[in-house]
């Protein structure tokens, strides 16, 4: 309850002031806007290149095997021991299909997938008719005809499976396009011929070793006929261009913020000495230090946070009028909490100096 007629205090004595209380929201509000309109518009566009960069899949591992060439289902089970997997799944090799309603229409290729985690690729885990559903992209269900998603094709081979709907493919799978998938369980007695594995990485730094971890367990009888493809290279320049932009924007931040910090300070200071004939008082009304230092922390840190929200708005709205890239949401919130941790830090040494003035000294008449 004591922290209530602080704040009254604060509130009064900031709308008592209002030319001070202006200049600290002023210098606070273009704190955040030079901050959002610069080094959050360079996080803006980072996130967006970085964004860019991972919409081909920086994280992802995919290994091409001949059918001859020894590399079955039982591979993820030897997989599921790596550390730093997100996701794996085996396909079979494909074999073409055809709307069982057109038997002349377009051939598009089927493959069966085993995977742990078919929710990941939109395929649900539990099936109507195990191992005779299957699950098409957009463009395989054009091709085929199927404009409802849903239907029955027949394969080469003389199989039939019903298509129970539409996925969508992520970005390491468009290599597969046109995809149908059909869903099968691993049987460890007997491992499937697969032609085609794919492993994403939890983190776009760990593919190398990942990559290396892979290839030591795949238990091919030939390794000349497997091919492994990563995005190593997207990965580092992921790195490389995040460690630049995020060099910059910390540098241009902790200027900034010192900048201001060092304004804010010598303005309070100013007031300070304006105001040493009310502190004197207080003081001889019996206000302790520590009274005096928390009524000046607690009415700057109220500007603050009032001159953050200003500051934050002009800057977004900027940004959106410009079609500049917008910073994240926890970027935005960083960047207003600071500012008001900031310009209460930097208000501490003159509530410090106000608060030791000698009430004597200063309400002597000269």
């Amino acid at each position: 309850m004591r922290a209530i007629p602080v704040v009254r205090e604060a509130i009064a004595t900031a709308r008592s002031q209002p030319v001070a209380s202006l200049i600290s929201i002023v210098m606070v509000t273009g704190m955040c806007a030079a901050i959002l309109l610069t080094t959050g518009r360079t996080v803006g566009a980072e996130e967006a290149v970085l964004g860019s960069i991972d919409s081909v899949g920086t994280r992802s591992i995919v290994i091409r095997a001949d059918t001859d060439s020894g590399l079955d289902t039982s591979v993820l089970q030897r997989l599921a021991s790596i550390e730093g997997i997100e996701w794996a799944s085996a396909f079979g090799p494909p074999e073409d299909v055809v709307n069982a309603a057109i038997p002349d229409g377009p051939r598009v290729p089927i493959r069966m997938v085993w995977s742990d985690d078919l929710p990941a690729i939109g395929i649900p885990t539990r099936q109507a008719l195990p191992n005779h559903i299957g699950w098409a992209s957009a463009s395989a269900l054009s091709q085929l005809g199927m404009p409802d998603g849903i239907g029955g094709v027949t394969s080469t081979s003389g199989g039939d499976f019903a298509i129970a709907g539409e996925i969508a493919v992520p970005d390491y799978l468009q290599f597969l396009e046109p995809l149908v998938l059909v869903p099968k369980k691993m049987d460890i007695k007997d491992p499937q011929t697969v032609s085609v594995v794919v492993v994403i990485a939890t983190r776009p730094d760990l593919v190398a070793s990942v990559s290396k971890a892979v290839q030591s367990v795949l238990g091919v009888k030939d390794p000349n006929k497997v091919k492994i493809a990563t995005s190593e290279e997207l990965a580092s320049l992921r790195a490389l261009v995040q460690g630049q932009l995020g060099t910059f924007g910390r540098g241009l931040v902790i200027f900034i913020f010192g900048v201001t910090a060092i304004l804010v300070a010598a303005i309070l200071y100013g007031l300070v000495m304006l105001r040493r004939k009310d502190f004197g008082r207080r003081r001889a009304l019996g206000a302790s230090q520590r009274l005096i230092v928390a009524l000046l922390l607690t009415q700057m840190a109220g500007l603050s946070a009032v001159g953050a929200a200003l500051g934050t708005i002009i800057a977004e709205v900027s940004l959106a009028i410009g079609n500049d890239p917008l910073p994240s949401l926890s970027f935005t919130l960083s960047v207003g909490l600071l500012a008001v941790g900031v310009g209460t830090l930097a208000a501490l040494v003159p509530a410090i100096l106000a608060s030791r003035r000698d009430p004597l000294k200063e309400l002597r008449v000269p």
